[in-house]
């Protein structure tokens, strides 16, 4: 008998740690509710994590098993629950933050001092931190080079769903609620969970919008985004398996459909990247990636940051996201990069407080790909935008949603308004303004007058002047 920890691998195919197991040494199914893991967790992903789990023991019920569900610390709950169904292993899928590594580490010992076999497995990427380096064995701190290596490299195939036989007769306990576990009901309108979910979704895109992809992605209003990432960040659906699925849709086709089937995969690419960053320097969690000569000199004003969480900037781009954020608990990817763009350069507020927003508010909040997209916008992480190049975010609402369509979705004060009206409202006058959407705020700053804010405060930090 075995067992199998689920984490971030909430789902029963393309799992390493399930085809290990045998009819001769079948596999007890576990989720253990870790508090020092929900301590950072927001209402979103806690309610979308207990819908995963709730499809995912229904799949277990189905073949006649079940999901053995505990609560507490898992240095005494796994040797706990080896002894109890007399299980001679332990298996868990890997995980690659400084917190999971400290816990495996110490659930490693757990179970070499209660003499449990055990084995991580990889299941959340396709190619593990170490995998590709630089020529001199070193993590690569600029992308381009990372992504044509993990082109290149050869993908493993999806494992097979265990079958009946190689799972053990087991009764799991009730799944239980999001007050139980200490969290209010999220404000957003939380998707869906599961396996079913995340292939309709994979199968959805893959009918046309993957062909449209590289050419599209960035226009909030045309839905050209998989909606995946929730689905990768909890492992609903294997990395392997969407990998397999776009390689095969990739050589199916040819020219400019082809490179937007890859413009896609290199989305995947990034996230792996971003892996093997908070990997290598797990500090980055709250810490700069990059250094100054002097500290940078954040304002911090809680005012601004409370119009930020509340998408009342007066820049309507900007008040798009932050209301899509609250509404969906998600944001689309060119409207997260704004935001953030427009919280660090704009209203010079430290990357931590947005990052802490999004970790409260995203169902999708994974702390490698999040922390690296922040710094990026801040211009102190890894392969960072430069300090020097800011987001005007009316060109940027004007260039990618031309139409106000997004914008007039999350913004209602806006709907009446003219798209020219709209994209120009930093700079139309207070007349103007107050005819065309008068519950609508005025700009919280000048764009012009922070952008040289901005610039002065990164080359002081620089030690340029």
């Amino acid at each position: 008998m075995r067992l199998h920890w689920h984490r971030r691998d909430l789902r029963a195919t393309d799992n390493a740690g399930l085809a290990a197991a045998t009819p001769s040494d079948p596999v007890v199914p576990v989720f253990i509710f870790d508090t020092a893991v929900l301590d950072h967790a927001g209402p979103p992903r806690v309610a979308f994590m207990l819908d995963a789990l709730d499809s995912l023991r229904e799949w277990y019920r189905d073949k006649g098993s079940d999901l053995v569900v505990a609560e507490g610390d898992p240095t005494s709950v796994l040797p706990e629950l080896a002894a109890q169904h007399g299980a001679e292993k332990v298996t868990w899928g890997k995980d690659y933050s400084g917190l999971a590594r400290e816990r495996d580490a110490a659930v490693r010992q757990a179970l070499d001092d209660a003499d449990v076999a055990r084995e991580a497995v990889q299941n959340a990427v396709l190619h593990e931190p170490g995998e590709i380096t630089t020529n001199d064995g070193d993590p690569y701190s600029v992308f381009t080079y990372f992504g044509r290596k993990w082109h290149d490299r050869e993908k493993a195939a999806p494992y097979d769903p265990p079958s009946a036989d190689t799972l053990a007769d087991v009764d799991g306990d009730a799944l239980p609620t999001l007050a139980d576990l200490g969290f209010e009901e999220p404000e957003a309108d939380v998707p869906a969970a599961g396996t079913e979910e995340a292939r309709a979704l994979l199968d959805d895109f893959l009918d046309e919008n993957v062909y449209e992809y590289e050419e599209r992605r960035d226009f909030p209003a045309d839905e050209c985004t998989s909606r995946l990432s929730a689905h990768l960040k909890f492992g609903t659906i294997g990395i392997r398996e969407v990998y397999d699925r776009t390689q095969a849709a990739k050589e199916g086709t040819g020219g400019d459909r082809r490179d937007s089937v890859r413009e896609f995969q290199s989305q995947l690419a990034w996230r792996e990247f971003y892996t093997q960053v908070l990997f290598a320097h797990p500090h980055v969690v709250s810490s700069n990636y990059k250094s100054y000569e002097n500290p940078i000199e954040w304002e911090n004003d809680e005012e601004l940051l409370q119009a930020w969480k509340d998408g009342d900037t007066g820049y309507p781009i900007v008040d798009a996201g932050m209301r899509q954020l609250r509404d969906e608990a998600y944001m689309h990817n060119r409207v997260r990069m704004i935001v953030a763009s427009f919280l660090t350069k704009d209203l010079l507020i430290d990357w931590r407080h947005g990052y802490e927003w999004f970790r409260e508010k995203l169902v999708d909040h994974d702390t490698a790909n999040d922390n690296g997209g922040w710094q990026w916008a801040a211009s102190t992480g890894t392969d960072a935008q430069p300090y020097f190049r800011i987001f005007n975010p009316m060109t940027q609402g004007e260039d990618y949603d031309p139409n106000a369509e997004y914008i007039k979705e999350y913004v209602p004060e806006l709907r009446d308004a003219a798209p020219e009206i709209i994209h120009d409202w930093n700079d139309c006058s207070l007349t103007q303004r107050r005819s065309a959407a008068p519950e609508y705020p005025d700009p919280v700053v000048d764009h012009s007058e922070r952008r040289e804010e901005a610039l002065a405060m990164f080359e002081r930090a620089r030690g340029d002047d």
